[in-house]
């Protein structure tokens, strides 16, 4: 990651930030609802969890034919996702509720899904969602060299195939939480020092990390293979199943948010400043899709309402619907950009062609 410190515009003149929150603050004052989750979200989040825990109850108490075993797997998967995008993601941005213990409560939940908080509050609500979209600062923009997801990364040859293979690698997200990543994002964030909020001390948060996956591994790994009467690699097969499908799951959302030829990737000039202020900014790089669509705004835990989670993320996704009707004549009326895909289909397209674009070679590339 590059060390450049990152400055957003403080000129707007037209004032669109102000106008905006002042919109949404009227509409939570005048419908006398706070911003935080409400009965909904209590609702949807006991689904969740029962969606993913309630089946590996049932593997471990009911001796059950192999196919049925691999359905449940996943299930917990799709539950597993679930969680991760209707309740830790709003526990972590403090807005799952207006009490902190209930938010850190929630937020903790990730590390049932083999996270990290610390990690993840670094990654997600300091990086990416400061340096949304800008290269060497979003770490949501890099995938070693294996993927290829923006102009301004280094082109290797294998890139020309990622948009048939990216796919199978997108499944690896949760997986490679559980063995490397955190081991890796936390050494590289305590190194520089980055937090969300106050700075924690590094020998307590190493120690959390270990005391977690160890339990974690007990939970999900040693004790079905102590209850179940199966064999090992059953075990290990079905731990990886739940995780691929939670991993395509929750990769495919942020990068039909993010990885897809609507949202911008802009640089910062050779003094470290950007063109716009940094609500302006979230507009130009973020895209939403199937807003309409009610299964998907329920499921993915409004993630698909990307605009106006970036410009207020701490308010609760169960609002997105509702508030997006002002964000989006709010920026129609100042002339700003409102990236909007109708359909899933339509946006996953998009990914796709994106992706083929960013393998082709810089020097073939048309405009």
């Amino acid at each position: 990651m590059e060390n450049t410190i990152i400055k957003f515009s403080r000129i707007d003149s037209a004032k669109f930030f102000r106008t905006l929150n002042k919109r949404v603050n009227s509409y939570f004052k005048e419908n006398k609802i706070e911003r935080t989750g409400n009965w909904k979200l209590f609702v949807k989040s006991a689904v969740m969890f029962s969606l993913f825990l309630a089946p590996y109850f049932i593997l471990l108490t009911l001796d059950l034919p192999g196919w049925s075993q691999i359905l449940l797997t996943i299930v917990m998967g799709i539950g597993m996702a679930g969680v991760g995008m209707n309740v830790m993601h709003d526990g972590n941005h403090d807005s799952f509720s207006s009490k902190k213990w209930v938010n850190k409560l929630m937020g903790s939940s990730i590390y049932i899904l083999a996270g990290n908080v610390y990690n993840w509050q670094v990654q997600h609500n300091v990086l990416h969602h400061t340096y949304t979209n800008i290269h060497g600062h979003d770490e949501d923009l890099e995938a070693g060299r294996i993927l290829r997801f923006s102009e301004h990364s280094p082109w290797k040859w294998h890139h020309r195939f990622q948009q048939y293979y990216s796919i199978l690698l997108y499944g690896l997200l949760t997986f490679n939480w559980a063995i490397t990543v955190d081991f890796l994002q936390m050494k590289r964030y305590l190194k520089r020092k980055l937090s969300y909020g106050k700075f924690p001390n590094p020998r307590i948060e190493w120690t959390k990390l270990v005391i977690t996956k160890i339990i974690y591994v007990l939970i999900w790994v040693v004790l079905p293979m102590l209850v179940l009467d199966i064999a090992w690699w059953k075990v290990l097969l079905g731990f990886f199943i739940m995780h691929y499908t939670a991993g395509v799951i929750l990769s495919m959302v942020f990068q039909l948010a993010h990885i897809i030829d609507d949202a911008e990737m802009p640089l910062p000039d050779k003094t470290g400043s950007m063109k716009n202020t940094w609500a302006i900014h979230q507009l130009f790089t973020t895209v939403n899709f199937s807003t309409k669509n009610r299964i998907v705004n329920w499921f993915t835990g409004g993630l698909n309402h990307q605009v106006e989670h970036h410009i207020f993320p701490n308010i609760s996704h169960v609002h997105y619907t509702k508030i997006s009707k002002i964000v989006k004549e709010t920026a129609s009326e100042f002339n700003l950009p409102y990236n909007e895909y109708k359909t899933t289909r339509k946006a996953i397209i998009a990914h796709f062609k994106h992706l083929r674009e960013m393998g082709m070679p810089p020097n073939l590339k048309t405009a």
